[in-house]
């Protein structure tokens, strides 16, 4: 609100429940900036913030209580209980929007709001400014100027407060439990959805959910960025690529590893597994506040270049393997993103033409990872069907950058050690 300052008013949605198919519904998941503004998590509710209104600057639209629906749906909060719940300084039935949010509206010149991100609210938050606007020869004041909400509010979730981060070390150590327990069941016989499944407990069991669809790949499915099929029986001597992260109170996390199927890579998989974990080292060496952010894929891509070179996959000088971009047929994706209450987490990655510095508070994951599909030419036959990604979730500190999901080995010798001990 001291951003926006006086005469603007920040109007946001909850999340709409959505539907699976006929009338069931999805697990409902709030609305991340909503949910970052209020804390409350049930539909059918409005946030507005309007800096300087004497009678509260927080505004809370939600559900009344109602004792049959909640008989069947569970308690609703109603207007008394969010103000105790979530620190609003007014609250109002939902179905009293359209009486009391014009008002509101019509004290001020400039309306925040996400729009495009929910069409249906849109075009209800148009209709009343044009009421507003069809009012003006009656003495009434639409505001004049829409601006997107998310500049400011998606600058303040990139830099995670001590809480935030709090959040998402829980968050890390129960991915940390579901990996090691993927590790320890990854035997042969077995197959990639009982992986998946072994993963899902260990969230469910802390009251998480998946932060996204997990990857469990085995084989030369490790070699697919994105694979979901997870039908296929994990081998002997294949490797199994499991890509997993728990969303815990809204914050998530996003880690994988890449282990082998009976407990012992082989030389060619080991070799890969060395340069993929040494470019991993390299990035993270580099989230310092200060550099940009661009730097730990820099890091990530001399490692790389210098290891495929190393084993004989790449020939030539890495400097100019680099600029030629030769690594790139092997390494084919970034490596990391912004980490946050979404996976793939808001905040600008370039301020204008250059890449922004990165600041204590931010959080990206680093994860390089080197694919050799099964039919990728100039590769010898040996090496073809081998996929390795390492990846952790790293917070930029005023120091040593903090590896929030450090508890899970990355070590070769350690992950053999974890599978054959399961």
């Amino acid at each position: 609100m001291r951003m926006m300052d006086r005469g603007a008013i920040a109007v946001l949605p909850a999340a709409p429940v959505r539907y699976r198919n006929a009338d069931v519904e999805y697990r409902y998941r709030q609305d991340s900036d909503f949910h970052y503004l209020t804390g409350f998590d049930e539909p059918e509710a409005v946030a507005v913030l309007v800096p300087g209104r004497p009678q509260g600057e927080f505004i809370m639209f939600v559900r009344e209580r109602d004792p049959e629906r909640e008989a069947w749906d569970g308690a609703r909060a109603g207007p008394e209980g969010v103000i105790e719940a979530c620190g609003a300084d007014d609250a109002f039935p939902i179905d009293d929007i359209d009486d009391i949010l014009p008002g509101l509206l019509e004290r001020c010149t400039r309306v925040f709001c996400t729009m495009g991100v929910h069409p249906e609210f849109d075009q209800l938050l148009m209709g009343w400014v044009n009421t507003l606007r069809s009012q003006a020869r009656h003495g009434l004041h639409a505001p004049q100027e829409f601006v997107a909400l998310d500049h400011l509010l998606h600058e303040m979730r990139l830099v995670k407060s001590r809480p935030e981060l709090e959040a998402m070390r829980r968050a890390a150590r129960v991915t940390v439990g579901a990996h090691l327990r993927a590790l320890r069941a990854a035997a042969p016989g077995r197959t990639e959805y009982e992986i998946e499944a072994e993963l899902l407990h260990e969230f469910h069991r802390h009251h998480g959910e998946a932060a996204y669809r997990p990857i469990v790949a085995s084989g030369p499915n490790a070699c697919v960025m994105h694979h979901h099929a997870t039908e296929r029986e994990l081998r002997e001597g294949e490797l199994l690529l499991v890509d997993a992260g728990c969303e815990l109170d809204c914050y998530a996390s996003d880690v994988t590893r890449t282990l082998p199927v009976g407990g012992r890579f082989d030389p060619r998989q080991r070799a890969i597994y060395e340069v993929v974990l040494e470019a991993q080292r390299a990035a993270i060496a580099a989230v310092r506040p200060g550099n940009h952010w661009n730097d730990p894929h820099e890091a990530a891509v001399r490692a790389v270049t210098e290891g495929l070179v190393r084993i004989g996959l790449l020939k030539g000088q890495p400097s100019r393997l680099v600029r030629e971009r030769a690594y790139q047929p092997f390494f084919t994706h970034r490596t990391g993103h912004w980490l946050g209450m979404d996976v793939h987490d808001v905040g600008e990655y370039k301020i204008g033409e250059d890449w922004r510095l990165l600041e204590p508070g931010m959080v990206v994951t680093v994860e390089p990872g080197v694919y050799l599909p099964p039919g990728m030419a100039g590769v010898p036959k040996a090496w073809r069907g081998i996929g390795v990604r390492i990846e952790d979730d790293v917070a930029v500190t005023d120091g040593d950058p903090e590896v929030l999901t450090a508890g899970l080995p990355a070590d070769p010798d350690a992950i053999e050690r974890l599978v054959q001990d399961g």
